[in-house]
């Protein structure tokens, strides 16, 4: 999983899956919108108006929880 943030955009994208993927978009609102992927697979979460959506004006703190250490390269 990788998350990335674009500012100049206030842009948030959740990759779940790496690669390339052919993917269809289900937007839940105007901000959220999912990429689904072959077999209905959910591939990446996007989020416009990120700070605003998640955090109330700023980013918030991501936390990771019972996830074993991984390098990522």
């Amino acid at each position: 999983m990788r998350i990335s943030y674009d500012p100049e955009v206030d842009a948030l994208y959740i990759r779940l899956i790496e690669g390339e993927h052919e993917c269809r978009t289900v937007r839940l609102n105007e901000e959220i919108a999912l990429n689904i992927g072959p077999g209905e697979t959910l591939v990446g979460i996007e989020i416009l108006d990120a700070k605003q959506v998640l955090g109330g004006g700023q980013l918030p703190p991501v936390v990771l929880e019972n996830i074993a250490s991984t390098t990522v390269s």
